[in-house]
């Protein structure tokens, strides 16, 4: 089984999961990407919703999970077949979730490249933008290092 093993600082980290925890609450009763443009009877709409709900709030909850007892001791965390695609899909709901709720007024461009002036945005959005890269680089590492079957199912 492949496996991706990181090793992050734990002063630089520790501040983001509060991000991530606060952000991830806010998606625990709705979609990161609501169905409202989708054509499907009610019911379908309703039973694909739910299932899709359950989906992200799995994601959600191996993402946060990675960052136990253990995470604070050694300062690891770990990537495998099991828990890649899950982990990505998470990663992918709280940066549209942030955009949404935090980052609105950045533009797509400097978002994505990160050319944005940490010392020029306020406080309270220093941890959130910092904790956007930090997803980012970790659906990255996913992508660039674990084999794409292990991604396509």
């Amino acid at each position: 089984m492949k496996r991706i093993e990181v090793k992050l600082s734990l002063p630089v980290v520790a501040p983001l999961l509060d991000v991530m925890k606060t952000v991830a609450d806010s998606l625990q009763d709705r979609l990161a990407v609501p169905l409202e443009h989708v054509e499907v009877d009610e019911d379908m709409h309703e039973v694909w919703n739910a299932d899709l709900l359950v989906t992200q709030k799995d994601g959600l909850s191996r993402l946060l999970a990675m960052f136990d007892k253990e995470f604070f001791e050694s300062g690891m965390i770990a990537f495998d077949e099991e828990n890649a695609e899950p982990i990505l899909r998470a990663c992918a709901a709280l940066r549209l979730r942030m955009r949404e709720q935090y980052l609105k007024n950045f533009g797509d461009e400097s978002l994505e490249s990160g050319d944005v002036e940490i010392d020029e945005l306020p406080e309270p959005m220093r941890p959130v933008f910092m904790c956007y890269v930090f997803l980012a680089t970790i659906q990255e590492l996913i992508i660039q290092h674990l084999d794409s079957e292990i991604l396509e199912g």
